[in-house]
């Protein structure tokens, strides 16, 4: 058995092989795009790639076959609630299912995690936002992934515990069916800030992206980046964002609540992409982006998925947010543009999340788990703490 760090071309091919190789044989499995693991590791185009390092290695068996990989990096901007020591991140893990195996590829990151001067490490997680390949997954696994999460065999979870990393939290992914009924009060409240003076719920216009990015970010700024979980956004880092998803966009599903023309809350919701990116195999050339067109505008994609909610906190708790969910359930439902609804993960220490899925009905169809492994076994491990609100 031998342990390689990624160099070259070859090497970095390699790796992009070892995933596809442990789902093998999986009719739920979708490959990422290669280019976009590739950019994780491009300090050109990874935007943390300034807040720190990261390095990856592949195993090979004695016969010269792949058997694993992982990636480890430091991030100074990697937040870490209520712990006071320094954690560095493991990700792209994959692995037969043999723990010798497993626990070269976790003392490798391990070591040199503790040559950069750290604690301790969390994984699996990606050297990016958290929208990406970010947990192990431990239940769900009948169902294909959406864009963005991650999916790995099903004894990962045992390499991973028999090496000594802990739970430090549960991510829950739920889901509904588009045309399942909301609860009584969402029309309820529907009905009654449709009545009041001021306040309206619209969806976006693709020719009008850059008013709405404005709008993206009012809300973004003042529901979330108080948390301290996100750092503040401009209006110009929106409009970038929302001209990359103008392809794939469908303004029928993204929707924001107004009182007196002033952006008050957000629901942002876009065509599930592995739906799409299932048929590419990795790949994402012209070819590809031709046939995302062509099955776009045949509309064959069902499955929608959610990117991001948030209600301004002086109009939290006033049922603003049943207001704006039930204006874009009235758009699409009955309509057959879209059959499954799919939201994005809360972690266990974000109830109020969890609450909102669990209240539109939602059921619960994955739980992936971010694990924490502490270097000195005599500094108590503690779960993350539950999120403060203001």
């Amino acid at each position: 058995m031998q342990i390689i760090e990624v160099k070259d071309a070859q090497t970095a091919n390699e790796f992009l092989q070892v995933n596809p190789l442990m789902n093998k044989g999986n009719a739920y499995y979708i490959k990422p795009l290669n280019n976009e693991v590739n950019e994780v590791f491009d300090a050109a185009k990874n935007k943390y790639a300034k807040y720190g390092e990261i390095k990856r290695w592949i195993v090979k068996n004695d016969a010269g076959e792949l058997i694993g990989s992982i990636a480890a990096f430091t991030n100074n901007k990697y937040i870490n609630k209520g712990t006071d020591f320094n954690t560095g991140g493991i990700g792209f893990f994959d692995c037969i299912n043999d723990q010798a195996t497993a626990d070269l590829l976790f003392n490798t990151a391990k070591q040199w995690l503790q040559q950069k001067g750290m604690e301790a490490m969390d994984g699996p997680i990606n050297f990016g936002d958290r929208d990406k390949w970010w947990g192990l997954m431990v239940e769900g696994f009948e169902r294909e992934p959406v864009y963005g999460m991650s999916y790995n065999p099903t004894y990962y979870e045992e390499l991973f515990v028999n090496y000594g990393f802990k739970n430090y939290y549960n991510q829950y992914y739920y889901y509904m069916n588009v045309d399942d009924p909301l609860p009584e009060r969402f029309p309820e409240r529907y009905a009654k800030f449709s009545n009041k003076p001021g306040y309206s719920a619209k969806h976006v216009k693709l020719t009008e992206l850059e008013k709405y990015a404005g709008d993206f970010a009012t809300v973004y700024n003042a529901a979330w980046a108080q948390h301290g979980e996100a750092k503040e956004i401009s209006k110009e880092q929106v409009i970038k964002l929302f001209k990359k998803m103008k392809p794939i966009m469908d303004e029928r599903t993204v929707w924001f609540a107004y009182y007196k023309e002033e952006p008050i809350a957000m629901f942002i919701n876009i065509p599930d992409l592995n739906q799409y990116f299932k048929y590419f195999n990795g790949e994402f050339g012209w070819w590809q982006k031709l046939q995302l067109l062509w099955m776009k505008f045949r509309g064959t994609n069902k499955r929608l998925t959610g990117l991001a909610f948030g209600v301004v906190p002086k109009y939290q708790a006033l049922g603003v947010d049943s207001y704006l969910i039930n204006a874009c359930y009235l758009k699409l439902v009955g309509k057959g543009w879209y059959e499954q609804y799919e939201m994005g993960w809360a972690g266990d220490w974000n109830p109020k999340m969890v609450n909102i899925y669990k209240s539109l009905g939602g059921k619960q169809s994955r739980r992936l788990v971010t694990f924490r492994y502490i270097f000195n076994s005599t500094i108590n491990f503690e779960r993350h703490p539950e999120m403060e609100y203001k």
